[in-house]
């Protein structure tokens, strides 16, 4: 995994987007592409993997990597999410699929079952085990999946998630996400994958399982590196929440394949068997599930604590501040036309 080419997105104070390609201490950007998208785009239409399209279009500026957030040269540089669609976020889907790891599971089953009944989450983590590897050629069971937002949701490294006035929490999964773009013929290409923050309101899930749909409509994160063709059978990382700093709770974390119920390939199939899922020049962000988070070890999360997520392979943490609203909610009013 360690020689997989790893790309971030920047942008700078006048609004200009770069990409580069990241060779520690240094990112280098590349000429005449100011996005992924656009990059993977031209590697399509040139029928060059992404990889090798990006090292041929490396330029003679380079940024330090530890500048980004900070001032270089008088230019403050930012990250942006490794991926999006620049032009229409709203053709960016974000999605997932959950129970995949047994520590996650038993974090919801103690969330949603007083006493030792088994619940619909355990239920559907078996339903994997049993059937989610299939043979070559074969379909396996299918896994959950939940709808998380489009392209407006998706926030980058140093951005902060939002806890909204409607929301009763806000919480990260640390988890690991495949990053898609379908080509025109209506096949789907992965891009690589990236380190993911897929935050949830966890308070509003424990109400009621029901609930769950509801609880994933929330911001979330990626980056800050967007890594080519990596190794996802055994991913060992770490997730922390810092606060006052100081490290308030941290806790190791392993996914992969290895780790998982499904394989990679039976959930990539369950979510491109849907026709609307092919359509020509869509982004995907598929996160893959959490092995653990804080709120199943009982950590209230409060404003200002900065939620660190980090997988070995994957290049630099990802970091968001936690900011939690608490103006009035108000009703939406809807007016007829």
């Amino acid at each position: 995994m360690s020689g997989a080419e790893r790309l971030v997105q920047l942008v700078d104070p006048e609004s200009r987007r770069l990409v580069g390609l990241v060779k520690e201490p240094l990112l280098h950007v590349l000429r005449a592409y100011s996005s992924v998208y656009e990059l993977a785009l031209a590697a399509l239409a040139a029928g060059e993997s992404l990889s090798r399209f990006a090292q041929a279009h490396v330029s003679p500026v380079s940024v330090p990597y530890d500048t980004v957030g900070g001032d270089h040269e008088g230019r403050r540089f930012r990250f942006l999410p490794p991926i999006d669609h620049p032009a229409e976020p709203a053709r960016c889907l974000i999605s997932g699929t959950g129970l995949t790891h047994r520590r996650g599971v038993e974090a919801r089953q103690a969330m949603h079952a007083a006493d030792a009944t088994v619940t619909d989450s355990l239920r559907m983590y078996d339903l994997g085990v049993a059937g989610g590897r299939p043979q070559p050629g074969e379909i396996g069971v299918s896994p959950e999946w939940f709808y998380k937002g489009n392209g407006l949701i998706l926030r980058g490294s140093g951005e902060p998630l939002v806890v909204p006035p409607y929301a009763e929490d806000g919480g990260e999964e640390p988890e690991i996400a495949g990053i898609y773009l379908i080509d025109g013929e209506g096949a789907p290409r992965r891009l690589g994958m990236a380190a993911g923050n897929e935050f949830s309101d966890h308070e509003l899930e424990r109400r009621n399982y029901l609930y769950l749909a509801s609880s994933k409509l929330r911001p979330c994160a990626l980056g800050p590196e967007l890594v080519l063709d990596p190794d996802f059978t055994d991913v060992r990382g770490e997730v922390a929440i810092e606060r006052d700093s100081g490290v308030q709770w941290s806790c190791a974390l392993r996914t992969g394949e290895a780790s998982m119920c499904h394989s990679l390939s039976n959930i990539e199939h369950h979510h491109f068997k849907h026709e609307p899922h092919r359509r020509p020049g869509d982004v995907h962000v598929h996160f893959f599930g959490a092995d653990a988070f804080s709120f199943g070890n009982g950590v209230e999360l409060r404003d200002g604590d900065i939620m660190r997520v980090e997988f070995a392979g994957f290049g630099r943490p990802l970091r968001n501040p936690l900011v939690i609203e608490r103006p009035p909610e108000t009703p939406v009013r809807v007016v007829p036309l």
